[in-house]
């Protein structure tokens, strides 16, 4: 049960900012759009290190170097130190790549923006737009997938309150990213009803997602370590390929500057004290 309530509480903070294009009647405003995207990459980036990035480094595979004869004491600690934090590293840049890939091979645009990425494509700005939003909630809901997973797995570091921390965190992020979505599509002239069905369901692929990762952690337990640091590789390529570029962009960068450390502060102190 924890963990469908888990699975579906980011899902929960899409709606939730999507449903501000009934209460604002202007598009939002640049001021408050940078202090909000500095909010999301702070929160992400905090989910990355915290709950992601240590917990696979505390469960990183120790490689015994005494199993192929005598060796010195300092090589052997550098050995042990080498394949703990491997599996951390290897994930990491996977999921940095795989991130890269789906970018160049999906037509997308970037949130702000009105310039396609990717491979030409005659889909409309709000596919495209969908599908930027879509590659940017997956990595999210793989985290949140994973970390329940490890929880269940009894990985070190992580339990079951450490992982609705995450997802809490992700939900909250995802209030301001909702409304990112749907009121630039409500100021395009599409309704309020459509902004906010559309805004939400940017977030559907974070439950689904998550789910699929936890089914495929379960089968495959020791390559979970990989998987942690995978999801987080995935979340910082979008923190650094689009949002934290969208913040700093023209006036008032400082305000995301602001709303990153607020965001990182909150996601820190968040998974420290439920974990």
């Amino acid at each position: 049960m924890a963990l469908v309530i888990g699975l579906f509480i980011p899902l929960l903070g899409t709606m939730l900012g999507a449903a501000f294009v009934f209460l604002m009647k202007d598009e939002m405003s640049p001021r408050l759009q940078k202090s909000l995207l500095g909010f999301a990459s702070g929160v992400m980036v905090a989910a990355s290190v915290w709950s992601l990035l240590i917990p696979a480094m505390e469960m990183g595979t120790t490689y015994n170097l005494q199993q192929i004869g005598e060796v010195s004491s300092n090589l052997l600690q550098i050995g042990e130190a080498f394949w703990s934090v491997f599996p951390a590293a290897a994930g990491f840049l996977l999921g940095m790549g795989f991130l890269l890939l789906i970018d160049e091979l999906t037509p997308h645009l970037h949130i702000g923006t009105d310039k396609p990425e990717g491979p030409r494509s005659h889909l409309s700005r709000t596919a495209m737009l969908t599908l930027a939003v879509t590659i940017h909630n997956l990595p999210e809901g793989m985290a949140v997938g994973v970390v329940f997973a490890g929880a269940e797995n009894g990985a070190a570091g992580l339990s079951l309150a450490s992982a609705l921390a995450v997802s809490i965190g992700i939900a909250i992020q995802n209030v301001p990213e909702g409304a990112i979505i749907s009121m630039p599509m409500r100021a395009a002239g599409n309704s309020k009803w459509r902004s906010f069905v559309i805004g939400s369901l940017s977030g559907a692929v974070e439950p689904i997602g998550g789910l699929a990762v936890v089914l495929l952690a379960s089968l495959l337990t020791p390559i979970l370590p990989y998987m942690l640091a995978f999801a987080a590789g995935a979340m910082f390529y979008v923190v650094v390929e689009e949002l934290i570029p969208e913040a700093s962009e023209g006036e008032h960068s400082n305000l995301s500057t602001i709303g990153f450390a607020i965001g990182f502060v909150l996601m820190m102190v968040l998974d420290v004290v439920m974990g």
